[in-house]
């Protein structure tokens, strides 16, 4: 676990080379609608990009951005809910399947986050056959905590990371889907071999548990392991490397507090016995958001470093990893005054960003250079 305090960031960021100059953005679109997440299709025909309200649109350098794709599943478009992440299956250039997760009304006004996919036509304009795969069971939301990030592995099996819909003990409730970061197949079903299958009481898709809301998501290119970050309440967002099986605290250990300034009421302390302690953690919060890996030639002040947005303190973050551990951070476009949503590495080499705004933006970003 690390806590990073200025000194320690400064000093960090010097043995690794010293202050970097100023990325170079370039806006690549506006009249964005909330976007949430992108997906670069290959062959550089474009990206896919997701807007909360419930349109997937098609961006494309030569002829901007499509009308709203066709055969999206409606979702539940309240508080923090609508249409999330998207992913492109392994095998996209035979399957040409797009997954989509999303909020998903239910009975009683209540809602939770749901997975499906379906095939993108040759021109793109239509999502052809989209089936609900997976559901999050029991749907306990009434807007808030739907997580919804997305990714699949080495083996082609799908991690999705689920919010605990703000209902703070079910995070540690293996009967229940809150909470949970859970393991399937491509079909949507529990993956073989997970933590909890077999077992009375558990859910057979639960790979881990004791999360709060999830917003980020990504494989460790270097060491292969699954890393995740979430929101805590009012201060105490974290980032935990994902082992099967194990508990990350929630709502027992937590390095936050209520919004109202009182104590979470489960909670025993920031550690507590049986649970894992996070990777890095910040006291104060920036509101955490998007996760992207850099392993790309490009540009080389950026080797080994994990870029992550930041919501609440509009800034995007880089962290400079050494032998798996963080040991530096920066703070980045702070300047601008956006909430950055969503961070993707570019197959080109460039970082790829949301912001969150009801005329939300798409940027480009470089590495600056230095005089």
């Amino acid at each position: 676990m690390l806590r990073l305090t200025r000194t320690t960031l400064l000093t960090g960021l010097l043995l690794s080379g010293g202050l970097q100059a100023a990325p170079e953005v370039t806006q690549l679109q506006e009249r964005l609608e909330y976007p949430w997440s992108l997906a670069f299709l290959p062959a550089q025909q474009g990206m896919l990009i997701t807007e909360r309200p419930g349109r997937l649109r098609l961006w494309q350098q030569d002829q901007g951005l499509s009308a709203p794709i066709d055969g999206v599943p409606r979702v539940y478009a309240q508080g923090q809910g609508g249409l999330l992440d998207v992913v492109l299956a392994p095998d996209f250039a035979s399957s040409r399947r797009v997954y989509l997760s999303f909020a998903e009304a239910g009975d009683g006004g209540k809602a939770g986050t749901a997975v499906g996919y379906g095939r993108l036509s040759e021109d793109k304009r239509r999502l052809e056959d989209f089936r609900v795969i997976f559901r999050q069971q029991p749907k306990l939301s009434v807007g808030n905590h739907f997580g919804g990030k997305m990714v699949f592995d080495r083996q082609g099996l799908l991690f999705v990371a689920l919010g605990e819909n703000n209902q703070r003990p079910t995070a540690q409730d293996l009967d229940k889907l809150q909470g949970k970061v859970v393991r399937l197949t491509a079909e949507g079903k529990p993956a073989p071999g997970n933590p909890f299958a077999g077992q009375s009481g558990k859910r057979a898709e639960i790979w881990a548990y004791g999360i709060r809301n999830p917003q980020g998501l990504a494989l460790n290119p270097w060491s292969g392991e699954l890393w995740e970050h979430e929101h805590g309440p009012r201060g105490g967002d974290e980032i935990n490397i994902l082992q099967p099986g194990k508990n990350y605290g929630w709502p027992i250990a937590t390095y936050g507090i209520n919004y109202s300034g009182q104590p979470i009421p489960e909670a025993k302390g920031q550690f507590a016995a049986g649970t894992q302690a996070p990777t890095h953690y910040w006291q104060v919060s920036p509101g955490i958001s998007g996760m992207a890996f850099y392993d790309n030639p490009r540009f080389s002040g950026w080797q080994h470093s994990l870029f992550i947005g930041a919501l609440a303190q509009k800034a995007l973050i880089r962290l400079t990893l050494v032998d798996n551990k963080i040991v530096a951070e920066e703070r980045l476009l702070e300047d601008r005054g956006e909430r950055i949503r969503e961070v993707r590495s570019g197959p080109d080499g460039y970082l790829y960003l949301l912001t969150d705004e009801s005329n939300g933006k798409l940027l480009r970003v470089g590495e600056g250079q230095s005089g």
